[in-house]
Order: C-alpha cells, then structure tokens, then sequence
C-alpha cells in the first residue's frame, strides 16, 4: 500500500513539474535533474551555489557558476524561474 501511494504521489508530481517552471531558489537537485539540460553536476552546482550565496535574483545568475555560459542559461529559461508559480521573464526586453 506504501508502495502504491508512493508511486501516486511521484506520479502527480512529475505531471505538476511538467507544466510548471522549476523554482531554482527551492528546488532540490533531483528535482533540478528532472529539467532537460541538467544533469546531476549541474543540479548539484545550482543547490552548493545557492546555499553558499543565497536564493537567485533571476535565471541569468546561474552564469555565475562555472559551466553555465549564455548558450545554456538561454536554453533553460523557459524551464526555470526564481518564484513559485511565476513564469520566467523575458529579460531581453526593452525597456
């Protein structure tokens, strides 16, 4: 029965991730390998830098740890936020 429930709860929670973006300032590093384009060592970077700096100010930050260039930090934006719930912005916008 634990096992059942388990597998529920895993089940609706991968469809949850599917839809919405991962919050990088509160999301664990398995939750962070759920994200194409993160893998284990990356997931585990953004968790060790975050908890040596402090939460993020937005998905750009992440170039501040090495292995994460321009390319990368474009690639994951629509995956990634910095608040629950709240979709990525556009930060190539004119202002």
């Amino acid at each position: 029965m634990k096992r059942f429930l388990f597998l529920i709860c895993a089940l609706l929670s991968s469809i949850s991730l599917a839809y919405a973006a991962v919050n990088i300032n509160s999301a664990t590093v398995g939750e962070l390998e759920a994200v194409k384009g993160l893998g284990p060592s990356k997931a585990q970077a953004i968790v060790d830098y975050r908890a040596k700096n402090g939460p993020f100010k937005s998905v750009d930050d992440l170039k501040k740890i090495k292995g994460f260039g321009e390319k990368s930090v474009a690639k994951l934006k629509s995956e990634l936020s910095t608040a629950d719930g709240a979709m990525p912005v556009n930060s190539g916008a004119k202002k």
